[in-house]
């Protein structure tokens, strides 16, 4: 896709939707922000993993397919660049963790045929941070189903993504990784780290526009 595409990723509580702002802001990108709260089964998820896994996991795959074919008609009727605080990828990362064997096996299949000509981002920003700085920031974001979270469930699925990732970035040496580390790096309230992320993205841009020619 020659229209700019960033994805920015991470467990939860990482920064995303944060960091995918300060990107749409800077680089005067369209910002296409992931659906949580809408999600009817969230809160009862928490409560009772096994029992909602699928309900909840199937609305997210759908709501991000809407999203995403949505994003593709944007981006080659208008042709505006778009950096997304989520890449569809996490379907699988959170379905594989929560998902009996064989629900997961019906859930990749479903996952597979939607997203089969949806759009591949042409760059990742792949977020991580120690445990103490997930829990405490899902803390200060105060939201109700959230408080339900344990520190078991944000460990593995750190570990999950961590995985994940490194696998991604074997099957797609074409599209650059990005990796940041949130305990070293707060470009929240430091500006001077967010100007060097930016730096980082803008460099990563140029050398793909190059590349390109």
């Amino acid at each position: 896709m020659s229209v700019p595409f960033i994805t920015v990723e991470g467990p939860i509580g990482v920064g995303k939707t944060s960091l995918s702002k300060a990107i749409s802001d800077a680089f005067d990108y369209h910002l296409l922000k992931e659906i949580v709260d809408e999600n009817p089964f969230l809160g009862k998820f928490y409560e009772n993993i096994d029992e909602w896994s699928f309900q909840t996991e199937m609305f997210f795959l759908c709501n991000r397919y809407k999203q995403l074919t949505d994003i593709k008609k944007h981006m080659l009727q208008v042709g505006s660049p778009v950096v997304a605080d989520y890449h569809i990828f996490k379907n699988l990362i959170f379905a594989k963790r929560t998902l009996k064997p064989s629900e997961y096996e019906k859930y990749e299949a479903i996952y597979n045929i939607l997203t089969a000509d949806m759009p591949r981002p042409n760059m990742v920003i792949y977020l991580h941070a120690s445990l103490d700085t997930l829990m405490n920031r899902i803390a200060m974001r105060g939201r109700e189903f959230e408080k339900m979270i344990t520190r078991d469930y944000i460990e593995r699925l750190a570990k999950d993504y961590h995985e994940f990732i490194q696998h991604f970035e074997m099957m797609h040496p074409d599209i650059p990784v990005i990796q940041i580390n949130g305990d070293q790096i707060d470009f929240v309230r430091n500006q001077n780290d967010l100007q060097q992320i930016l730096q980082l993205v803008e460099e990563k841009l140029q050398q793909r526009s190059t590349n390109q020619e």
